[in-house]
């Protein structure tokens, strides 16, 4: 059988694939699980420094896989109970809180269909790039559910505002590429076939960094997010700058920069 998820790890980068694409790359059980599997495991993974995610074939993600989701449920007697049901909801779920968990920056290359999920999955990276063909949605709403899931709640208004995030989340209006970076959602857009080349700038800038203080980065922008005050933010800060500070690798920095090199770090 064919993978759901391709991963290929090379000098301190993983670039993970979702492989479904004669499906748009919907979100099935096993893909799902695969996710799931992948991105828990990150959280004490040294060796993979940088994340790059993308679909295979022309989209991104579609969402979850409607198909195979109606299938199922007609093969079932009565509807799951509401337990089953909240299990199935946070199996997802759980994936992009895996994503933000993890200490590896994400840096997500969207071409084509990103829906519902897909764009719950774009949303979780730290980074997104877009082609122009790229077209994103909160589909939930058009579905007969809540326009609120997986996480789009939380990260749409910190990424275009409420406003646009109302807009988005109440209608479930496409957004394309061009104005997915007016709005900041996206950080470049590029020709089809470009993403991968697009995104070497920023994974090279990545892997120049200092791993520890890479990791910490993250995770000082993931608290400051919904930091209650500056005090503290800045609190974070400082005991991130004191920490980096403490090692060899801040020496290595100082001296690569006065020598107008790239820095060789040591630790992970």
């Amino acid at each position: 059988m064919t993978k759901p998820l391709l991963i290929e790890h090379q000098d301190g980068v993983d670039r993970v694939t979702l492989n479904r694409p004669d499906s748009l790359n919907a979100l099935d059980p096993g893909l799902i699980d695969a996710l799931n599997s992948y991105f828990e495991g990150l959280r004490r993974n040294r060796s993979t420094r940088v994340v790059v995610l993308k679909g295979a074939g022309s989209s991104f993600c579609a969402g979850l896989d409607l198909k195979h989701a109606m299938a199922r449920r007609a093969g079932q007697q009565e509807l799951p109970g509401v337990t089953d049901s909240l299990d199935s909801q946070r199996r997802i779920a759980e994936i992009v809180m895996s994503m933000r968990r993890c200490p590896q920056p994400i840096v997500a290359l969207v071409q084509g269909a990103a829906a519902g999920g897909g764009f719950a999955l774009a949303l979780a990276a730290d980074i997104r790039i877009a082609s122009k063909s790229a077209r994103m949605n909160c589909a939930f709403i058009k579905l007969g559910v809540g326009g609120c899931d997986i996480g789009t709640s939380y990260f749409l208004p910190r990424l275009v505002g409420v406003s646009v995030a109302s807009e988005l989340i109440l209608t479930g209006r496409f957004i394309n590429a061009e104005r997915g970076l007016a709005v900041g959602l996206v950080s470049e857009v590029v020709d089809e076939g470009e993403l991968d080349a697009a995104a070497a700038p920023y994974i090279d800038a990545m892997m120049a960094a200092s791993p520890v203080a890479l990791r910490l980065s993250k995770e000082c922008l993931n608290i400051s997010t919904d930091a209650g005050s500056l005090e503290a933010v800045i609190a974070m800060e400082d005991r991130n700058q004191v920490l980096c500070s403490r090692s060899e690798d801040f020496s290595e920095g100082i001296r690569a920069f006065l020598e107008k090199r790239k820095p060789v770090y040591i630790s992970r």
